[in-house]
């Protein structure tokens, strides 16, 4: 695997790398404790070409293949420190832009992908529901055929950009007498006739990214909307969540590597004892395992992407690459926070933030527990 950038890649990683620190430095504090989501951010990331990186030209996205995108999400995550902004446009990448690009129909693909990549339609995924989180086909929300359109009844729970989303990739049961195999994709937009999209959810951390419950009452959705054919929803949703865990934090290694430098120049800034704190062989210690962590992370990251790119089956890898990279995010913060010592408590360092952000991880996507459970079973466990 040549993990070495062409003279193309460069210049475009380079590019993130000055669009992220000239356009997405504003005022963290004031936006995490209020939890504004910032719409100007994101139309400034769509209008760079970050929502469209994997979409080809044809549908108004930059075509780039899936380890250049990686890539650019983890520049990305260096530059910009609204890791809120970052969750809520994987989401949007992950679970509604690729389950178009690779089950889409024509018709759908050209109704939606372009506005997916400018950044005027707003995606995202609902799958779980209030008593199917890890169980994730154990669903209660049902689609029943009438006419042209199909009806929608239930709710879902954890939607990420669901208050603000213009269309949902919306799983439901067709077919309960078939089980995992009676599972449907919709694609549901917003001003659809019985959506209720207005409850949000208040979050420990990612908060200027927002989630919500969705309701379907009777909800309407014209039989074109749905994505792929009836009974495909578990495939499709394994495909989907499969890319989700390789790829969704990308952009969190460079948050790891924007941390880890922040930490190396405080631990030379601060003294005590008549030397700097860098000195002491605790700090060091604990400076040296955030670099092994994010060596580690970016690697596997790196794999899975080209794996991917290479028309390889990724389920262990992706699997592998969620796991190593939300817990060395999470286990990084803690050190960032004791190196910083009571500054790092501090809302005005910006440290502890970063650890409220990043516990999520282990949790979206598939729990760390589930990852284990996936990595066991393709090891032969």
């Amino acid at each position: 695997m040549d993990f070495s950038w062409s003279d193309q890649q460069r210049e475009l990683l380079d590019a993130v790398d000055r669009f992220a620190k000239e356009q997405l430095a504003y005022d963290m504090i004031e936006n995490d404790r209020h939890a504004v989501f910032n719409h100007d951010a994101w139309m400034k990331c769509a209008g760079f070409g970050i929502h469209g990186l994997l979409v080809s030209e044809e549908y108004g996205g930059l075509g780039q293949d899936p380890i250049t995108t990686v890539a650019a999400l983890e520049r990305l995550g260096y530059g910009c420190k609204d890791n809120g902004l970052l969750f809520s446009i994987n989401a949007h990448m992950w679970t509604a832009i690729i389950p178009l690009v690779y089950n889409g129909s024509e018709a759908q693909k050209k109704k939606f992908l372009p506005g997916l990549c400018d950044g005027s339609i707003i995606g995202g995924n609902a799958m779980s529901e209030p008593n199917s989180g890890s169980d994730a086909f154990s669903l209660a929300t049902t689609a029943v055929k009438k006419g042209d359109k199909y009806i929608l009844n239930g709710s879902k729970i954890f939607v990420t950009n669901g208050p603000i989303a213009d269309v949902l990739l919306v799983f439901a049961v067709t077919d309960k007498s078939k089980g995992a195999s009676g599972l449907s994709a919709f694609l549901v937009e917003k001003d659809s006739p019985g959506l209720d999209l207005t409850h949000k959810i208040e979050k420990m951390g990612v908060r200027t990214s927002p989630m919500g419950e969705v309701f379907f009452t009777d909800c309407e959705v014209p039989a074109e909307n749905l994505l792929g054919k009836e009974g495909a929803g578990s495939w499709l949703f394994t495909r989907s969540m499969t890319w989700e865990r390789g790829c969704i934090l990308a952009a969190s290694v460079g948050t790891m590597q924007r941390l880890f430098e922040t930490c190396i120049r405080y631990a030379n800034e601060r003294k005590q004892g008549g030397q700097a704190i860098g000195k002491f062989q605790q700090v060091a210690g604990k400076i040296v395992d955030m670099k092994m962590r994010i060596e580690n992370s970016r690697h596997m990251l790196y794999q899975c992407a080209w794996a991917a790119g290479h028309r390889k089956a990724i389920y262990l890898e992706a699997a592998m690459a969620k796991l190593q990279i939300s817990e060395s995010w999470v286990k990084c913060c803690e050190d960032a926070i004791q190196i910083h010592g009571g500054y790092g408590y501090m809302v005005e360092y910006e440290v502890e933030r970063e650890l409220r952000d990043a516990i999520g991880s282990k949790l979206y996507s598939g729990t760390s527990e589930i990852q284990r459970n996936i990595i066991a079973s393709l090891i032969g466990l």
